[in-house]
């Protein structure tokens, strides 16, 4: 062969592998961005999930909280037109929702103990304890381990 039929060849060659090296490194380059974009996502996804639990447990614990304050108001006597009945039959409605949400959004160690407490707090609100008990120390077990059963999920 001569020697130009050479030389076209190494530059046909040089081509070749120039282009198919271009091509990798923008392959890889468009792959690690895709990942980057990807794990971006996946960042703003878990931070979103992250505030939208904070913002449950927040109101979880507020309705909590009245309700708490409604059981230590009970009067002795009350009846469905009673002033303190009514406000509470609302705030414990509020709760019964809040506890849902909390299951939808949480793993089922966190909802067992925020059902545990609000079925202590719903018997304490409409049953009341037995004298000389209470309110805050009753419900002070099941209080403390829903919050450390959210903390763990949270942290």
């Amino acid at each position: 062969m001569s020697g130009q039929v050479w030389v076209a060849l190494i530059s046909l060659g040089g081509v070749v592998l120039g282009g198919s090296l271009s091509y990798l490194v923008q392959h890889r380059t468009q792959l690690s961005a895709e990942r980057a974009e990807q794990r971006r996502q996946q960042i703003a996804v878990s931070e979103a999930r992250r505030a939208e639990r904070l913002t449950l447990l927040e109101r979880f614990i507020e309705v909590g909280a009245e309700a708490e304050r409604s059981a230590l108001s009970r009067p002795s006597g009350w009846d469905d037109t009673h002033d303190w009945f009514l406000m509470t039959q609302d705030v414990m409605n509020r709760l019964w929702v809040a506890e849902r949400l909390i299951r939808l959004q949480f793993p089922l160690a966190v909802h067992d103990a925020a059902r545990a407490y609000f079925l202590d707090l719903n018997r304490t609100v409409w049953e009341g304890l037995p004298d000389g008990e209470s309110v805050r120390d009753y419900l002070e077990d099941n209080r403390l381990a829903f919050l450390d059963a959210a903390r763990e999920v949270m942290s």
